[in-house]
């Protein structure tokens, strides 16, 4: 077990959030070394607790929070070069939510998900998402849909991009906002549960094979379906969509296994 105790390149840096004015209300510079996260912006009338909750949860997401690593308060409030009274609140809120847990006297880890752990909330969302999909097809507004559409467009361009925040933050508003078009508010908050739980690790490697785009092109296909009022199509899409994520990361895993990926991504 990795400790981050006096090391701060042991984890992945933490670095800078665009949009955020300079301290005391809330920078978040890059750390000296190993570069900084690809963190999403925050806005500026949120509270210190909040921003570094928000980029702490997008990163821990995106695989670049470890399960193999200890992470201190105070030093990842150094690299964030903030107190570490925020850090720690922001923590605990995590742990709250069950994504990382307390080593007592010494930190915080992330809780590890199993291959059966993302099986079983692939299936849920697939038991949730695709038949409501269906149902919005055939009574969503057609001009909320085609509001939806630029959000598609987002995808494929941080896919392009290699832009793993921004990926997951476009993506994660595409489906909840698709899904909010069903009118059951809490269905929505099922399935950002479920998201919030969930690691896409290995999406580093998989945006540097470009691996991450056919999956981005598929909620352009989707939205084009749901709009035509195609149900059979968007049953067939949405299914598919939701199991290409799962084989995503299980080709990954494969590769890790063999050693293929080397240490592109953490596991």
């Amino acid at each position: 077990m990795t400790t981050d105790a006096g090391a701060a390149t042991r984890g992945p840096a933490l670095g800078y959030i665009p949009g955020v004015p300079a301290e005391p209300a809330g920078t978040f510079a890059p750390a000296s070394a190993g570069g900084p996260l690809n963190l999403p912006s925050v806005q500026e009338h949120r509270s210190l607790r909040d921003q570094v909750t928000h980029a702490l949860r997008a990163a821990l997401i995106a695989g670049e929070l470890r399960p193999d690593v200890i992470y201190s308060a105070p030093t990842l409030a150094a690299q964030f070069r903030v107190s570490a009274t925020p850090v720690r609140e922001a923590m605990l809120d995590l742990a709250k939510e069950g994504l990382i847990e307390v080593v007592r006297n010494k930190g915080f880890r992330v809780t590890a998900l199993s291959p059966r752990d993302l099986d079983e909330y692939t299936e849920i969302r697939s038991l949730i998402e695709v038949p409501m999909a269906v149902r919005i097809a055939r009574t969503a507004d057609q001009d909320a849909l085609e509001a939806l559409r630029p959000v598609a467009a987002a995808i494929v361009r941080a896919a392009e991009a290699r832009d793993l925040i921004g990926y997951l933050e476009a993506d994660r508003q595409f489906h909840l906002g698709l899904l909010s078009l069903g009118g059951n508010q809490r269905l929505v908050e099922v399935v950002g549960d479920l998201r919030k739980r969930s690691r896409l690790y290995g999406l580093n490697g998989l945006a540097a094979r470009g691996a991450l785009i056919a999956s981005a092109r598929e909620h352009e296909e989707i939205l084009d379906l749901v709009i035509a009022r195609d149900e059979a199509g968007v049953e067939r899409a949405m299914s598919g969509h939701l199991g290409h994520i799962r084989s995503l990361w299980a080709d990954h895993q494969a590769e890790r296994e063999t050693g293929g990926e080397g240490d592109t991504a953490p596991a």
